[in-house]
C-alpha cells in the first residue's frame, strides 16, 4: 500500500523570502516601463528560473510503499529502495546543527524552500528537499548520502518509513 505525503507548507521565513522573490519579476517589468527592455529581459530570465525551480527542484510529494521512497516532481521522479534506508527520524533545527555542523547549500534555495545538496562540515554532501526551517526528517541511508526532507505529517512519514 502506497502512502502519499505532500511537501510541508512553507513556514513564515521561507514564505516571506518566497513572496519577495516572486515580486521581483513584477517590479522589473514595472521598471521596464521607464528604463527600457533590459529590465524586461531580466524579468523573463527570472520567470524562467522560477519555472525551472517549480518543475524540477521543488518536490510535490513523497510516496512510501513497501519497496521504496519516491520523491515526485512535476517533471521527474526519484526513488530509493527501502533496503537502502537505515533509519528515519524527526529532528529540530538545533539537532540538525549538531548533526551537520557548518553548511553551504548547493542548488535552489529561498524560493519555496531549499532543494539540492547541502555541503556539511560533519557529514559531507546531504540531499535536501525542505520547505520549513523548524522540523526535519533525517533519513540515514546504508549506501549513499543522507537525505533531509520536510513532508506533511512528519510523524506519520517516519512511522511509514520505519515499518
Amino acid at each position: 500500500m502506497t502512502k502519499t505525503f505532500r511537501m510541508a507548507p512553507m513556514d513564515p521565513p521561507i514564505l516571506w523570502i518566497t513572496t519577495l522573490l516572486l515580486a521581483l519579476p513584477i517590479l522589473l517589468l514595472l521598471g521596464a516601463l521607464f528604463a527600457g527592455y533590459v529590465l524586461s529581459l531580466a524579468a523573463l530570465i527570472l520567470v524562467g528560473i522560477y519555472a525551472w525551480v517549480w518543475l524540477r527542484f521543488r518536490p510535490r510529494r513523497f510516496e512510501v510503499d513497501e519497496h521504496s521512497l519516491a520523491v515526485i516532481w512535476p517533471l521527474k521522479r526519484r526513488a530509493i529502495s527501502r533496503a537502502d534506508i537505515a533509519s528515519a527520524r524527526l529532528i529540530d533545527r538545533e539537532e540538525l546543527q549538531k548533526e551537520i555542523g557548518s553548511s553551504l547549500r548547493l542548488g535552489a534555495g529561498g524560493l519555496w524552500g531549499g532543494f539540492g545538496w547541502l555541503w556539511t562540515q560533519r557529514r559531507g554532501i546531504v540531499q535536501i528537499y525542505v520547505s520549513r526551517t523548524d522540523l526535519f526528517i533525517w533519513i540515514e541511508r546504508t549506501n549513499g548520502r543522507p537525505w533531509i526532507v520536510t513532508p506533511e505529517q512528519p510523524e506519520n512519514f517516519v512511522r511509514a518509513l520505519s515499518r
